[in-house]
């Protein structure tokens, strides 16, 4: 994967526009008139940074940081103004980053029910060509001794993966789910993914189950699947594993056939991402 496709898709682009970003108001105000000068540009490339990150934090954080930043553009042209709008400024591009920081971080599960594991997904998990080799969720099934259903199939969309679910029966105390890149890069809307995971998550939502989620990577401007992805996972109490995560296999070497089907060695870097996720589960349960 190239790299600046996975510094933007994996949200470390939004990291580094709000480090530009604070950095140019800090420089606006107590600097040397060339550096003054020069941070308008740092501003701008923060903020493009910062924009097709499609980092999915609620539009009201947006709406005080964009109306924070005007202020600071128009303080601009009243020199006065200037040393309070570039502390407000960066002070809330430092809050914006710090409300993003818990969706790094990797869930942890509370111990399961049985070493049963269910997941869910689509090519990603059922493998292009999976017939040459193991994909991720039977290596998961024969290197830790789990016993796995495995309801992932290619093309799927969360629509056809909720119908899925609604035909069999799942008695797995912890189910992985890998859906939505077909919505994302299809013809699916924003409106429909949201109603459709919404669908989805409330089959798999029962008593003594622990559900988790793999965050969507983003192209810029989806925005809004990622805050849907996001506030639908907490109303079922979804745990979600971060994109990075995801991504740094995506991106681990040769992994993949085409920068999204996962090889061999994909699907074996895939396998221990999500053990390292979910092992807390089987502790006492399974070996391995």
């Amino acid at each position: 994967m190239n790299g600046l496709v996975y510094h933007v898709v994996s949200g470390d682009a939004y990291f580094s526009g709000i480090a530009l970003v604070i950095l140019s108001a800090l420089l606006s105000s107590d600097s040397h008139p060339r550096l003054q000068r020069a941070t308008p540009v740092g501003f701008l490339i923060g903020a493009t940074a910062i924009a097709i990150s499609s980092t999915a934090i609620p539009y009201w954080c947006y709406a005080i940081a964009a109306i924070t930043s005007a202020a600071w553009v128009v303080s601009w042209m009243i020199v006065r103004w200037r040393r309070g709008t570039s502390r407000a400024m960066a002070a809330v591009w430092t809050l914006l980053g710090l409300i993003e920081v818990p969706y790094l971080l990797a869930p942890t599960l509370a111990t399961a029910n049985n070493s049963q594991l269910c997941v869910i997904g689509d090519s990603v998990t059922a493998g292009e060509g999976a017939d040459k080799f193991e994909t991720w969720p039977r290596l998961l099934g024969r290197q830790h001794k789990l016993q796995v259903q495995d309801i992932s199939h290619v093309g799927d969309t969360v629509a056809v993966a909720a119908r899925r679910v609604q035909a069999v029966s799942i008695t797995a105390s912890v189910i992985v789910v890998e859906i939505g890149g077909n919505d994302l890069l299809g013809t699916t809307t924003s409106a429909e993914f949201g109603r459709d995971l919404d669908e989805l998550l409330d089959q798999l939502s029962a008593p003594g189950r622990q559900v988790v989620m793999l965050e969507l990577p983003l192209p810029p401007f989806s925005h809004e699947f990622g805050r849907l992805q996001r506030t639908i996972a907490r109303k079922y109490n979804v745990k979600l594993i971060p994109k990075r995560m995801f991504l740094s296999v995506l991106a681990g070497g040769d992994s993949t056939l085409d920068s999204i089907h996962l090889n061999a060695e994909g699907h074996q870097l895939m396998a221990n991402m999500v053990w390292k996720v979910i092992q807390t589960a089987y502790i006492g349960k399974v070996a391995g």
